[in-house]
């Protein structure tokens, strides 16, 4: 005698991250003067102002690095990104961030990305988002220098994770004139950069940092549009100096391919050690 098959378990409505596949993602790169976003499902990037309001009372709530006005940033996020959402959806958010940021910018961000009611919010590095954006291999040391508008950062990786980091509140929009010395804005950036560097290898008591800047820097951020920049910085330095494709983007476009990769395949993008999860 056979008995009858019981009741099929129920699938389950949606699989944790990051095994669900179907979800809704979102890489988000939040910049001082720009804020990009990728969409899974989209093919372009959304590029606009990072300010609370479009217009003559806009006032830009991340400044230098850091968010300053966090209500202010979920405002802008929302009118970006809100009405892009299903009303049911819980995206999987992939949020770029500044090296030296610390766990204060992380936390006023995840507070304004609350906006899109995201299921999960993993961080990852501006300077690893770069890094995959433009294909480097991540077994040997590399050195990204990121040039944004209001911020210039420094960063070594070795084996994919960041192992120093510098930074100055110097960036394109003050490149407008030169100083009282007679410097060119370009000159003015690249002493910064300069000094940065040179600092790196003074305290490196390896040979990452030495070997990471013969290889040559990568360069990436809106910095990276300018030729005049990158021949300062080549001559400076006296290293080659390469720009990623599409440097201004690249950031959000490499943490749009951690997000897929994640969808893919959950180890293929080092979870531990790229983000910090809710």
């Amino acid at each position: 005698m056979t008995s009858a098959p019981g009741p099929r378990p129920s699938a389950a409505r949606h699989r944790p991250w990051p095994w669900c596949r179907q979800c809704t993602g979102i890489a988000l790169d939040l910049g001082s003067a720009r804020t990009r976003a990728w969409m899974s499902g989209r093919r372009s990037i959304l590029d606009v102002p990072t300010v609370t309001v479009p217009g003559h009372s806009a006032t830009h709530p991340v400044q230098r690095g850091t968010i300053v006005d966090t209500p202010g940033t979920a405002r802008m996020l929302n009118r970006l990104l809100g009405h892009r959402l299903a009303r049911s959806g819980r995206p999987l958010l992939i949020l770029t961030t500044p090296v030296l940021g610390g766990i204060t910018y992380r936390a006023e961000a995840r507070t304004a990305v609350e906006v899109l009611r995201p299921r999960t919010v993993l961080t990852v590095p501006t300077a690893r988002a770069v890094a995959v954006a433009a294909d480097s291999d991540p077994t040997r040391p590399l050195l990204v220098l990121d040039i944004g508008a209001h911020l210039t950062e420094v960063t070594l990786l070795a084996d994919g994770a960041v192992t120093d980091a510098r930074h100055t509140a110097l960036g394109t929009s003050d490149l407008g004139t030169g100083d009282l010395e007679g410097r060119t804005p370009a000159a003015r950036l690249t002493d910064a950069v300069d000094a940065m560097v040179t600092a790196m290898l003074d305290q490196d008591r390896t040979s990452q940092t030495l070997d990471a800047l013969q290889r040559g820097v990568l360069l990436a951020g809106g910095g990276a549009l300018r030729p005049d920049i990158a021949d300062h910085l080549s001559r400076r330095l006296r290293a080659p100096v390469r720009s990623v494709p599409s440097p201004h983007t690249a950031a959000v476009r490499g943490a749009a391919r951690l997000l897929q990769a994640a969808h893919a395949h959950p180890s293929a993008t080092g979870i531990p050690d790229m983000a910090h999860p809710h």
